[in-house]
């Protein structure tokens, strides 16, 4: 079966995509890296809805998603945000759970895997 890759860099691919299966790698703010849990969620977002249509899909096509926060507190702040993106009756199945990221600018990492 074909294999796609996109955003390929020397230590992971940002977008896998494997038969109909889309994997993204987990994203973090960008734009708003350093910006508050609702800035970081927005722009982690967009860019995942920019990523799924590279691969050919959308978020209604969502199978799953997990999704790290630095701090539980910060969990309604983040669910504010997935709700108003997330599309209606296509709700992916989801984890989320509190861990230390990469750095400390990012409070925030998504990531999804979608059929296509």
């Amino acid at each position: 079966m074909k294999i796609e890759r996109h955003d390929v860099g020397t230590r992971m691919s940002k977008v896998v995509v494997h038969g109909d299966t889309v994997y993204l790698a987990g994203i973090v703010a960008d734009a708003a890296k350093g910006k508050s849990v609702t800035d970081q969620t927005k722009d982690i977002l967009l860019q995942i809805d920019g990523f799924l249509k590279k691969a050919g899909t959308d978020k209604s096509k969502l199978l799953s998603a997990n999704i790290w926060i630095t701090d539980m507190a910060n969990f309604a702040e983040m669910n504010s945000v997935w709700d108003t993106w997330v599309s209606p009756h296509n709700t992916p199945a989801r984890a989320t759970v509190e861990a230390k990221l990469a750095a400390p600018d990012y409070k925030v990492e998504i990531m999804v895997v979608a059929g296509r």
